[in-house]
């Protein structure tokens, strides 16, 4: 069954990205696998969703195609989803072909008359670098005030012996003779409708046009190498478990000198003892002195920044929530801070001395 995104995050199809941004927020905070009563797949299921709803290109593709717009099957494929229930003969005539033995027609151009993107013939395609997709996990301090990371991996590079071309350094770099140098090929099938036409990615230059005329001998060609790597990371301050980071031109490197792909991290925090985050507001718990309730004092709260002072009212009851304000956790890219919620519980002695006892005991006898 298709997944639908806008369902699982509890947001309307016309949803603003601060509403989906909201939305992801809460419900991954909700079910995170760390938090008690968390549901990893319901997490996992939900930044899956977040993934694509942020990203206004992955949008668009799966308002117009669904699930398969962003998984790479939304084009043609003899029948596919992509194209379930299109009228190929009302296509044909739209774009001057009646179809039928003996006719040939380009499917490319028929699909551009169609949707109205009609692509330029012959144009190339390069084989950009794959994006490469990590998890990163950081301390509760580190994801509040920011950090810079170094992550290792290994990797394609360019090469460093012909910086990227694949031809061997001081030999040239010819024209393809399979395509003439213009990075398609045209393929003829058969069908019952006719000859279709399509264009594929010269074989031979990978949609370059050119190729070497001596392959680079550590690269064999190809123009990458793998290597062990290391990227500096900056880490925002405020960022979250669920939320992605996304490093552009850090993925795997391209074929021929095309554009790397990215590196996209997945950021999970760990569980902090003393802090719980509620948003950008965070929750701690402090013991009081039964005659700070009672009296009214100043109690010391450890917070995000060190230790500040708090003023107790008198007659204040033990579960009662003060708020610290600005002393939360940073807006992610945004000025401003949080409130620290501090919940008050009051401190029983376990093992109370004769004196406290006496003086608790008078106490009662004048509260009656």
């Amino acid at each position: 069954m298709a997944k639908d995104y806008y369902n699982i995050l509890g947001v309307a199809k016309d949803a603003s990205p601060e509403e989906i941004k909201k939305a992801f927020r809460k419900l991954a905070h909700q079910h995170h696998p760390d938090k008690e009563g968390g549901d990893e797949a319901k997490f996992k299921e939900l930044n899956e969703a977040y993934q694509v709803l942020s990203d206004t290109k992955k949008r668009q593709a799966y308002d117009q195609f669904g699930e398969a717009g962003v998984n790479g099957q939304g084009g043609f494929s003899g029948g596919g989803a992509g194209f379930s229930g299109i009228n190929w003969e009302d296509m044909m005539r739209q774009s001057g072909n009646s179809g039928g033995p003996g006719v040939e027609f380009d499917l490319g151009d028929i699909l551009g008359d169609f949707f109205g993107n009609g692509r330029r013939r012959g144009s190339r395609q390069k084989q950009g670098g794959q994006d490469i997709q990590m998890d990163m996990e950081i301390d509760f301090i580190e994801a509040v005030f920011g950090i810079k990371k170094t992550v290792e991996l290994y990797k394609t590079e360019k090469c460093g012996h012909c910086h990227g071309n694949g031809a061997e350094p001081g030999t040239p770099i010819k024209e393809c003779k399979t395509c003439q140098g213009k990075g398609t090929v045209s393929q003829v099938r058969q069908t019952m409708i006719g000859n279709i036409r399509t264009q594929a990615v010269c074989p031979g230059c990978q949609g370059e046009g050119k190729i070497a005329e001596k392959k680079c001998a550590q690269c064999q060609g190809g123009g990458v190498e793998k290597k062990q790597v290391q990227i500096e990371v900056s880490i925002p301050a405020g960022i979250d478990s669920g939320q992605t980071i996304r490093l552009e031109g850090k993925g795997e490197a391209g074929l021929y000198g095309s554009a790397s792909g990215n590196l996209y991290l997945n950021i999970y925090v760990r569980k902090s003892a003393e802090f719980e985050r509620q948003e950008d507001n965070v929750l701690s718990t402090i013991k009081v002195p039964y005659e700070i309730f009672v009296l009214g004092g100043k109690v010391t709260v450890k917070t995000l920044d060190g230790e500040a002072e708090m003023k107790v009212p008198s007659g204040t009851e033990s579960g009662k929530l003060m708020r610290l304000r600005n002393k939360g956790i940073p807006h992610l890219q945004a000025s401003g801070r949080g409130d620290h919620l501090v919940k008050l519980e009051v401190d029983i002695p376990k093992h109370p001395g004769r004196k406290y006892k006496k003086l608790l005991k008078e106490l009662s006898e004048f509260s009656e």
